[in-house]
């Protein structure tokens, strides 16, 4: 996969995370590899906290529609608040 498609199908779910992750460009698309994997982490043990983390899995939703438009397009636009967060180097 090249660069753009690697950071279209890791938004997609975790499964699409682990292929862009094992078949993908994987230096051309650490960004949104690494956006991608914050967003599915913090959601993903969000959504066992009653209340506050249906909220942060819903913002995390949205940030992870966000992301697949940035990869669309072809841009490294962060997300909001969690965009800082580096987790692969």
């Amino acid at each position: 996969m090249d660069k753009k498609v690697t950071g279209i199908v890791a938004y997609i779910t975790w499964v699409g995370l682990l292929l862009a992750f094992i078949l993908g460009d994987r230096e051309g698309a650490k960004f949104h590899l690494n956006q991608a994997l914050v967003l599915w982490i913090i959601g993903s043990v969000a959504a066992f906290i009653p209340w506050v983390g249906w909220i942060v899995s819903a913002f995390c939703f949205v940030c992870v529609v966000i992301g697949l438009i940035s990869a669309i397009n072809g841009e490294e636009k962060e997300i909001p608040l969690l965009g800082k967060i580096k987790i692969l180097k």
